[in-house]
């Protein structure tokens, strides 16, 4: 069923995520109650969105139909539809991503001067849709999947929105909207300010373990460039085989190293004094 065995745990855990948005749809009546959920899940779906980015460049199971329904509760949880990366990002972005008058998720404006986070997220986010379709002109079998299936997803979305309108805002809609914008401004770090012809030179990393835990390692993004078929539970390895070419200004530190620096310092602190 798994091309890797490595997807089933996160897959579960998603698929779980699913099963209690779903229970939070059906039984969740207070409107605080609808915002709070809201809220707690904001990170946990924005975080999903690494693992729909996984799936659209290695798919998790062999059977098509199987991806297929997979995708509607990733674009239910994220925002991003069937085949929208693989065009936009995978035939995209990672074949333009040096040249910034190309790339899909170009961080430089038209006269050359980098465009700043907030600007970066709403371009990104924006564009995202109609730059995938773009792509897609050069794909047309891709681009007809990602039509056809955007619209069962909107039509689906479109039946819960009629049977309960304000549970679908904020369990649903709301949260795709989010997660398509964290997702922009996540990536912002990814490659902004690396004006470079070698692509060992242009992508950013984060090499912390949690990061990479939470992100199914793209924190390793040279090496997801340099060999974007990869699957993500190998990139590690990858990531050794290649870091020797990596310059030390594009190795970047986590929140999660930021944490592990203030323990440590407060420990030194508390055993001087």
């Amino acid at each position: 069923m798994f091309k890797y065995s490595a997807d089933k745990k996160p897959v579960f855990i998603i698929l779980l995520f699913t099963l209690t948005d779903i229970a939070a749809y059906l039984y969740l009546e207070s409107i605080w109650l609808l915002v709070l959920y809201w809220l707690i899940m904001m990170i946990p779906k924005g975080l999903i969105s690494a693992w729909n980015h996984h799936h659209q460049h290695s798919h998790v199971f062999k059977n098509n139909a199987l991806n297929r329904i997979l995708e509607f509760f990733y674009a239910l949880h994220t925002g991003v539809t069937t085949n929208l990366w693989v065009l936009h990002h995978n035939l995209g972005h990672h074949r333009n991503f040096l040249d910034q008058t190309k790339d899909e998720s170009r961080w430089k404006r038209d006269n050359g001067s980098t465009m700043g986070m907030l600007e970066y997220t709403l371009k990104v986010a924006l564009t995202a849709y109609p730059r995938g379709y773009q792509v897609g002109k050069k794909y047309p079998k891709l681009q007809k999947q990602f039509i056809v299936y955007g619209l069962i997803t909107f039509a689906l979305l479109t039946a819960l929105t009629v049977y309960n309108p304000v549970n679908a805002f904020f369990i649903f809609i709301l949260p795709m909207i989010c997660s398509l914008l964290y997702t922009a401004w996540a990536t912002y770090g990814h490659h902004t300010g690396l004006s470079t012809e070698d692509q060992f030179s242009g992508s950013h990393n984060i090499t912390d373990k949690w990061f990479n835990i939470l992100t199914g390692n793209l924190g390793f993004h040279t090496a997801h460039h340099f060999k974007q078929g990869v699957h993500w539970s190998k990139l590690p390895e990858l990531h050794e085989s290649i870091k020797h070419k990596i310059p030390d200004a594009c190795i970047r530190k986590s929140v999660f190293d930021l944490f592990a620096k203030l323990k440590k310092e407060n420990k030194i602190k508390s055993s001087a004094a």
